[in-house]
């Protein structure tokens, strides 16, 4: 039984719903996530939703980055186990 499901869903609730995310530089994610969890140490490049690309260096195993990202780039991502959380 969920007690919190007549709740409304906002950027600082939990996650709802994961998505495993596999890199790529022209395809964007099907969702617009509120989180991305990392799996394995790397760095992240990330296309957000305010339009800009940034690159988050050397993301540790077990991290939450909280940023609405559009996509993730192949090129410049070296974490791997990356998902998308909304």
């Amino acid at each position: 039984m969920d007690k919190f499901s007549d709740y409304p869903t906002s950027l600082t609730a939990p996650a709802r719903d994961a998505l495993a995310v596999t890199p790529n530089d022209a395809t964007d994610l099907s969702i617009l996530p509120r989180a991305l969890f990392v799996g394995q140490t790397g760095n992240v490049s990330a296309r957000l939703a305010g339009g800009g690309t940034v690159v988050f260096q050397n993301v540790q195993a077990g991290s939450l980055l909280p940023v609405r990202a559009l996509g993730i780039n192949a090129t410049g991502t070296t974490a791997t186990g990356i998902v998308a959380l909304w």
